[in-house]
């Protein structure tokens, strides 16, 4: 596996796994649940070769990020707002381009929202907003305690997280089986699987977001473009339009054949897409 993230920076006393890639004008990338930077490995390269230079990390709690014990260190997507800003200081970047799929999505309304004058662009892809999450099943989980779900057997832990995510395509071949197993060994083993819990999971938490509720208006200061799996069952396409309409001059692109993440069913169309876009801020 060619990780792309490959550097690794102390952010407010915790390591964060970070890469940057290509020369040209600087797009942040930030992934959501329950993936990595490795989620953008397929659309990071089709950017850097049209011209931009791009910025991936690991959320702290993800990936090959520290994966803290201290259970009242806050790896929320609120939490995780810091952590840009940090890096931000460490690749020396003023403005930039940012583009966030699922939770990033989330981090990305905050930060947009607190630091509108540092975004040259807004691509959100898939995101969460306002109560758009958890689902039914997983809230009915995290009421009856994640004990018994961090303590399971290895094996039942990942075949009910593989069958989680094979629910995030439209067509299931384009998960491969070294995907699968990337993915789930992120969330799985000694450290992995409670880390998912502790990490991942214990956040999902729709305050997060309908704090932001009455404001996301103040986003359409930037343009912004919506990028939307039509057959995203994890957040429907119904959350797509409420967010074009909550966002003043915001574009939306609903892609067929695509679920959840967009990003595994259609690389290729979400990478024309982002250039595009990108490119035409290019004035601005």
């Amino acid at each position: 596996m060619n990780h792309i993230v490959t550097d690794h920076a102390l952010i407010n006393n915790t390591r964060i796994a970070h890469g940057v890639h290509g020369a040209g004008e600087p797009v942040v990338l930030i992934h959501g649940t329950p993936s990595s930077s490795y989620i953008w490995r397929n659309v990071m390269p089709p950017l850097v070769e049209a011209g931009f230079q791009v910025h991936v990390f690991d959320l702290l709690g993800y990936g090959l990020s520290e994966r803290p014990w201290d259970p009242n260190i806050d790896t929320s997507m609120t939490a995780q707002v810091p952590i840009l800003d940090g890096l931000l200081e460490v690749w020396g970047l003023d403005t930039f381009h940012l583009v966030a799929h699922d939770i990033g999505g989330g981090i990305a309304q905050r930060f947009g929202i607190q630091s509108t004058e540092r975004l040259r662009s807004l691509t959100m892809i898939d995101v969460v907003s306002y109560d758009s999450y958890p689902s039914k099943r997983t809230r009915e989980q995290m009421d009856a305690g994640l004990n018994a779900l961090i303590e399971a057997p290895d094996a039942q832990h990942r075949a009910h997280f593989r069958d989680w995510l094979l629910s995030t395509v439209e067509n299931k071949q384009k998960l491969s089986d070294d995907a699968l197993e990337i993915y789930e060994d992120f969330i799985s083993g000694p450290v992995g699987q409670a880390s998912m819990f502790q990490h991942q999971v214990r956040h999902y938490d729709p305050k997060h977001t309908m704090e932001l509720a009455d404001r996301m208006d103040k986003l359409g200061q930037v343009p912004v473009k919506l990028i939307w799996g039509a057959d995203d069952a994890w957040q429907v396409t119904d959350w797509a339009h409420k967010l074009n309409k909550a966002i003043p001059g915001s574009d939306l692109t609903i892609i067929e054949n695509s679920g959840h993440f967009s990003l595994e069913d259609q690389p290729k169309r979400v990478s024309e897409l982002i250039v595009a876009f990108l490119n035409s801020r290019h004035s601005l």
